[in-house]
C-alpha cells in the first residue's frame, strides 16, 4: 500500500539525498542540512524526494521546494540560490548570535597532544548569521521561519508501563452523561471529577492594556515578575506523521512566527519541590520533580501598566544571581546538592503554571529585547526539549474541539489571554480568536462561561485525543522487524542467545495490541528471511544469494500478526542461536539486508532493529577500514565523516515511509560507525554501541546488553509521528539538532519516538521585542500510540524579556548553554576539525566572560570575574573538553568517539551533563541523614564533590558517577568496616582486580549503599555498569580520568584553564 499524503504530490526520488540537506551528496556525516524557508505559501507542495508522500506533509504548511541536481539541495518558495543555503545571510542586522567562535583561537598552553586551530576564522563563527561552512550533522539550518507557525505536538511522556499508552493518572474527558455536555474531565480511578473551588474571574474591560500589542484588551492573569521556579529538561519532540494538525493559513497571519528560548530558573518553586516520586515498574524513576498534577487554578487579576513597570528585571528578587564570584579565588563553587535549573522571573501565578525544566528548557530565561543586545551578551540562544520523557502524571484531553490560533496555529495554552468570555489572545502572534461554543463548559467544576479554567489552559503540558482530521491514513499497526548478523564473526560474539532470551520473556510486553505484527530476518553473504505462515509446523527459512537485486519472497508471510503465530515466532526465537553456530562465512552484507528490510517495511512503517557485529564488507553499502591508531591524535585527520552517502539516502527513504532504524552495533574492531550511524541518524532512531562484547570474555557488556534491551522493548513508543517548535512573534529557529530529517522548513519527521531522545535548536531575535514582556515557545508531537491512537503532546514555556546585559547574564541557565554549545561542536567537528570545535568551545567562554567584563562590571578587579549565574561554565567547557567527543590523545578509538556525540546529539539535557561533568560521592560513611523514603525505601544523600583528586583519601570509598558508568574506588586504607559489611571481603587484598557487582549483605551499610546505587541507576534509561576498583585495577585510569579539574594527558588542569581564560579575557 502506497503511502498517503498530501494530494497533488509528485515522485521525485532524485531529491533523496538533500533530504537531510546538502550533506549527502558533499559527505557531511551528521548534516541534517540548511533548510530555506520562503514565506509560506497556500498552494500544494512540490515532491518531498519520496515516491509518495508522508502521512504528515499538511500542503498549505510546505512551502515548494525545489532541488538543485547539483548539489543535492534542497530550497524553499522562490528566490534562494546556493550561496544562501550554504552562507546563510545574517536574519537581522548585525546577526552575531554569541556561540562557538573557533576563530584564531589564542591557544592555550597545548598540554600533551592539543593541536593548534587550523584556519583562523572570524569570531562569530558559530553564529546563527553567519555559516561559513555547510552545516554539520545532524544539524537543520534555515534561515528564519517565515510565517510557518505550524507546528506539531511534542510527545508528552509516560511511564512505558509495558507500552500502554494510557497511563493510569492521566486524565480523560469521558462523557457525564449530558449528551449537551459530553465532557467531565475525570482523572481516571477516582470516583469524582476533581473539585477546583470557582475562583474569581474578572473580566474588566476598562482595565489598563497588557503585554502583548499595546491598546490590546487586559491580560487576564497579573505578568508581575516574581521568582518561582521550573525545572527543564531538553525534550525530544517528535511529532507523528501526519501533520494535519495545521489548517490552511489565513491572509492575516502574521509573518515570522518563531520563538526564542531564555534559560533561568534559580531555585524551585513550592509546587515543585521534591516529593516522594512513585515507583516505575519500568525502570524509568519518575521525575525528582513533582510538577502539579492536574488543572492548577489560578485568580484572573487583569493586568495594569503600574504591574509591568515592577519591570521584568526583578533584580531585587536574585542577590544570590547578582553576585560577582572571583573564580581565581573561589573555584569550589560545585554544589552539593544536584545543580537546579533557574526559574524564570515571572510572577508566581504564570510561573506554577509553567512548563517542567526537564521537559523544555532555554539556555537564557531572561529573552534579551533585541538581536544586538543577544550579541552583546555572547551567549547562545537555543531551546533543549525531552518532548516524549516517561511522565508520571500527564492530562489527556478527549474533546471534539482543540482549539488552536486560527492564524499561527497555536494550541490554547495557559499563557494566552482572555479579553472576554467569548475572546482569546494567541500569545505567539497576539491575533485575537473567538472562543468555541462547547470550549464555554468547564468540565472541572460543570460550569458553563469559564473557558479559562479548563485544563487546557491549566496545563502546560497536555495530550490531545486528535479527531480524524489529524490523519492522513488509518493509525497503521506496531511492527517490529529484527534482522540480526549471523556471520562467523556474530556467532563467535555469542550475542544471539542474549537477545533471543531477552526477545522472548519480553514478547508479550511489546508495545502494541492485537494488531501487531513481527517479522525476522538473518545475513551473512547472503539474506535469509522467516516464513511465520499460521499452519506451518515450523518457521520456513528462505534463503537469497543474489545480494545485487534483493527482492522479497512471500511477502505476505514474513511479517505476521504476532498473536496468531506466536507459538511460530517463540520456536524461532529457541533455535535461531543454534542455526548458525557452524558457519564459516565471514562476510557481511548488511546494505542489501537493510534494503530488503526496507522493502518489506514500506508498506505500513514501523520500527526496524538491526544487529551488527562488523564492518560490512559485500555489496551496496560495503566499508573499508579507515582508522590509523597512529592518528588518533592527530585532531585533523581523523575521519569523523561518513564514507558513503548510501545509509543516509537508505535512512531518508525510510523516514519517506515512516520506518525508523534503530543500530546495536556489537564489535571489538573498527566498524565506521560514521558511516553507519547515518542510517539511524536521519530515520529518527538509535544507536547502542557494545564495543568488544563477548557472553564470555565480557560479562559485563552481556549483563548491559541484557537491560538496556528489555528498556528498549518494552518502553513506549510513537509511530508516524511529526514534531514543531513555535514561538512567539519576533523570535526565529535557525538550525534543529537530533535524529530525526526537517521534512518542510520547521516540520521534524519522526518516523518513530522514544521517551529517552532529546533535541535541541538554536535560535535569533528576528525582530525587536520592545512591544512584549513575554515571549512563548510552544513544541507540538502528532504521533500514533502502539495503541493505534492519533495523540498530541504539546509543551508551552513562558519567559520574561529583558533589556539590559545584566538581566540576559542573571538569567542564563549554564547547563542548558553548555548542553547546546556541546551540539554545536558536535557539528563543527564534522565540517571543519576537532581542533576547530575545541577552541570553539574555549572562545564561547571567553567571549561571553569578556562581554560581561567590558558591559556589565563598572570597575575593573584584578582575577577572573563572572556572574554568579556562570560560575561553572569554565568547569563545564573543561569537562566538554575532556569528554571522549572531543578530547585528543590516542586513547580513544574512532567508533567510542563517533558513539560519544552519537550520544552528545541524541541525549536529553541531563543524561549529557552527567556523562560530561561525573558526580563524586564518599560512600563508606553513608547515613540516614536527609535520606529521601521512596516505597519505603531509604535512599541516602551523600554530597557531591569536586572532580579532583585532593578530594581523594586513602581512608574511604568513593562512587563517581559517569552516567553509562559507576566506578567505586577504594582506598589502601579504607576502613575494614565498609571492606567487611559492604564488599564482603577481609582485607584489601582480598579484593579482585575485576569486580562488577556488590554483595547483599544482611548489614545496615550494604543496604544503604545498594539502596543508594540502585536508585541511581533508576534515574536513566540506561544500564549503568559498576566497578570496584582498587589502586591495581585497570580500570583506575578510566577513574582519573573523568578527575575534570586535574590535569590530563589531553586538557589542562580547570587552575590552569581559569587562568587561560583570564589572560584572554584581559586581552
Amino acid at each position: 500500500m502506497s503511502q498517503p499524503g498530501p494530494p497533488g504530490s509528485g515522485a521525485a526520488p532524485a531529491g533523496l539525498q538533500a533530504q537531510n540537506g546538502a550533506a549527502a551528496a558533499s559527505g557531511a556525516p551528521y548534516s541534517n542540512g540548511p533548510v530555506h524557508s520562503a514565506m509560506m505559501s497556500s498552494q500544494v507542495a512540490v515532491h518531498q524526494g519520496y515516491n509518495s508522500q508522508l502521512p504528515g506533509s499538511y500542503p498549505h504548511l510546505i512551502p515548494a521546494k525545489t532541488l538543485n541536481p547539483v548539489s543535492g539541495q534542497s530550497h524553499y518558495g522562490g528566490s534562494q540560490g546556493l550561496e544562501q543555503t550554504l552562507h546563510r545571510p545574517p536574519v537581522a542586522a548585525n546577526v552575531v548570535a554569541p556561540s562557538l567562535r573557533s576563530g584564531p583561537v589564542p591557544q592555550m598552553p597545548a598540554p600533551a597532544s592539543q593541536s593548534p586551530a587550523a584556519t583562523p576564522r572570524p569570531s562569530d563563527d558559530f553564529l546563527p548569521g553567519v555559516s561559513p561552512l555547510p552545516p554539520v550533522n545532524w544539524q537543520h539550518s534555515y534561515p528564519s521561519m517565515g510565517s510557518q507557525m505550524s507546528h506539531y505536538p511534542p510527545p508528552a511522556s509516560q511511564l512505558p508501563l509495558s507500552g500502554n499508552t494510557n497511563v493510569s493518572t492521566n486524565h480523560q474527558y469521558v462523557s457525564s452523561g449530558d449528551p449537551s455536555l459530553q465532557n467531565s474531565y475525570v482523572k481516571s480511578g477516582s470516583a469524582l471529577p476533581l473539585r477546583t473551588p470557582p475562583l474569581p474571574t474578572t473580566f474588566q474591560p476598562g482595565a489598563p492594556p497588557g503585554p502583548p500589542p499595546v491598546g490590546g484588551p487586559p491580560l487576564v492573569r497579573a505578568l508581575v515578575p516574581q521568582k518561582a521556579s521550573l525545572r527543564t529538561a531538553p525534550q525530544p519532540s517528535f511529532s507523528s506523521a501526519v501533520n494535519q494538525e495545521a489548517t490552511p493559513q489565513l491572509a492575516t497571519k502574521n509573518p515570522q512566527m518563531s520563538r526564542s528560548v531564555g534559560y533561568a530558573y534559580p531555585s524551585l518553586p513550592p509546587g515543585y519541590q521534591n516529593t516522594t516520586p512513585p515507583s516505575s515498574s519500568t525502570g524509568m524513576p519518575p521525575s525528582s520533580l513533582n510538577y502539579p498534577s492536574g488543572p492548577q487554578a489560578f485568580s484572573q487579576t487583569p493586568l495594569g501598566a503600574n504591574h509591568l513597570t515592577a519591570s521584568m528585571s526583578g533584580l531585587s528578587l536574585h542577590p544570590e544571581g547578582l553576585r560577582i564570584v572571583n573564580l581565581l579565588q573561589e573555584r569550589k563553587m560545585l554544589p552539593s546538592t544536584p545543580l537546579q535549573p533557574p526559574v524564570p522571573n515571572l510572577h508566581e501565578d504564570i510561573q506554577k503554571l509553567n512548563c517542567n525544566p526537564e521537559l523544555f528548557r532555554c539556555t537564557l530565561t531572561n529573552i534579551p529585547q533585541t538581536q544586538a543586545l543577544l550579541n552583546k551578551a555572547k551567549l547562545p540562544l537555543g531551546l533543549l526539549l525531552h518532548p516524549f520523557k516517561d511522565l508520571v502524571q500527564l492530562p489527556v484531553v478527549t474533546s471534539s474541539t482543540i482549539v488552536r490560533c486560527r492564524s499561527c496555529r497555536t494550541y490554547i495554552n495557559p499563557f494566552v489571554s482572555f479579553l472576554d468570555q467569548r475572546r482569546w489572545k494567541c500569545n505567539l502572534c497576539y491575533r485575537v480568536n473567538d472562543v468555541p461554543e462547547e470550549f464555554m463548559y468547564n468540565p472541572l467544576t460543570r460550569v458553563y462561561g469559564e473557558p479559562h479554567r479548563r485544563p487546557e489552559v491549566q496545563n502546560a503540558t497536555i495530550e490531545f485525543m486528535a479527531p480524524s482530521e489529524y490523519m492522513l491514513r488509518p493509525p497503521q499497526p506496531p511492527v517490529y522487524l529484527f534482522v540480526f548478523d549471523v556471520s562467523h564473526n556474530a556467532v563467535e560474539t555469542g550475542y544471539l542467545n542474549s537477545v533471543c532470551q531477552s526477545l522472548l520473556d519480553n514478547l508479550d510486553l511489546l508495545p502494541g495490541n492485537t494488531r501487531t505484527k513481527i517479522g525476522f530476518i538473518t545475513f551473512d553473504s547472503t539474506i535469509h528471511f522467516y516464513s511465520l505462515q499460521e499452519g506451518l509446523s515450523q518457521p520456513q527459512m528462505l534463503i537469497i544469494s543474489d545480494i545485487d537485486d534483493v527482492f522479497i519472497p512471500m511477502p505476505e508471510n514474513l511479517l505476521v500478526n504476532l498473536h496468531e503465530s506466536k507459538e511460530l515466532v517463540q520456536g524461532l526465537l529457541k533455535t535461531l542461536p543454534q542455526m548458525f553456530t557452524t558457519s564459516l562465512e565471514t562476510q557481511s552484507a548488511l546494505g542489501p539486508a537493510l534494503q530488503a528490510a526496507f522493502k518489506l517495511m514500506s508498506p505500513t512503517g514501523g520500527r526496524m532493529t538491526v544487529f551488527q557485529t562488523q564492518l560490512p564488507t559485500l555489496g551496496v553499502g560495503a566499508l573499508k577500514p579507515r582508522e590509523e591508531p597512529n592518528h588518533r591524535s592527530s585532531a585533523k585527520e581523523i575521519h569523523l565523516t561518513p564514507s558513503t552517502d548510501f545509509y543516509k539516502k537508505l535512512a531518508l527513504d525510510c523516514s519517506g515511509q515512516q520506518v525508523a532504524v534503530d543500530l546495536f552495533l556489537l564489535s571489538g574492531q573498527y566498524s565506521d560507525l560514521a558511516s553507519l550511524g547515518c542510517i539511524s541518524r536521519y530515520s529518527a532512531g538509535s544507536v547502542y554501541y557494545y564495543p568488544s562484547y563477548h557472553h564470555q570474555h565480557n560479562p559485563v557488556q552481556v549483563q548491559k546488553l541484557h537491560k538496556e534491551l528489555q528498556r528498549y522493548l518494552t518502553r513506549k513508543i510513537g509511530f508516524e509521528a511529526v514534531m514543531r517548535i513555535r514561538c512567539t512573534k519576533g523570535l526565529s529557529i535557525h538550525t534543529f539538532h537530533g535524529n530525526f530529517f526537517v521534512r518542510s522548513t520547521d516540520l521534524l519527521s519522526l518516523p518513530n519516538v522514544n521517551p529517552d531522545a532529546g533535541y535541541a535548536v538554536q535560535m535569533s531575535v528576528e525582530e525587536s521585542l520592545t512591544d512584549t514582556q513575554l515571549v512563548s515557545f510552544q513544541s507540538a508531537l502528532l504521533y500514533t500510540s502502539s495503541k493505534g491512537e492519533r495523540r498530541i503532546r504539546v509543551h508551552t514555556l513562558c519567559l520574561p524579556v529583558v533589556s539590559t546585559l545584566n538581566e540576559v547574564f542573571l538569567g542564563a541557565d549554564v547547563q542548558a548553554i553548555s548542553g547546546l554549545l556541546a551540539n554545536m561542536a558536535v557539528d563543527r567537528s564534522v565540517t571543519a576539525s576537532l581542533s576547530d570545535a575545541r577552541d570553539a568551545l574555549v572562545n564561547a567562554v571567553v567571549d561571553s566572560l569578556s562581554a560581561y567584563r567590558s558591559s556589565v562590571l563598572s570597575n575593573q578587579q584584578p582575577g577572573l570575574m563572572v556572574p554568579f549565574s556562570l560560575r561553572l561554565f569554565p568547569l563545564f567547557v573543561l569537562a566538554l573538553l575532556k569528554q571522549k567527543s572531543f578530547q585528543t590523545g590516542t586513547n580513544v578509538r574512532l567508533d567510542e568517539r563517533i558513539f560519544a556525540m552519537c550520544q552528545v546529539k541524541n541525549q536529553p539535557l541531563v543524561y549529557l551533563m552527567l556523562t560530561t561533568h561525573p558526580s563524586l560521592y564518599r560512600v563508606d560513611n553513608l547515613s540516614d541523614e536527609g535520606a529521601l523514603n521512596i516505597n519505603d525505601r531509604t535512599i541516602p544523600q551523600p554530597p557531591i564533590l569536586q572532580l579532583s583528586v585532593e578530594n581523594l583519601s586513602r581512608d574511604g570509598a568513593f562512587l563517581m558517577d559517569a552516567g553509562s558508568v559507576l566506578m567505586l574506588w577504594v582506598g589502601k586504607n579504607c576502613a575494614q568496616n565498609f571492606l567487611s559489611q559492604v564488599l564482603g571481603v577481609q582485607n584489601y587484598a582480598s579484593i579482585p582486580q575485576i569486580r562488577t557487582d556488590l554483595p547483599e549483605l544482611d548489614t545496615p551499610e550494604s543496604a544503604r549503599t545498594i539502596a543508594f546505587i540502585s536508585w541511581l541507576r533508576e534515574q536513566r534509561p540506561f544500564f549503568p555498569v559498576l566497578y570496584v576498583i582498587r589502586d591495581e585495577s585497570p580500570m583506575k585510569a578510566n577513574f582519573l580520568q573523568n578527575m575534570v579539574e586535574d590535569r590530563t594527558e589531553s586538557a589542562l588542569s580547570y587552575y590552569e584553564f581559569l587562568l587561560h581564560i583570564q589572560q584572554q579575557v584581559n586581552k
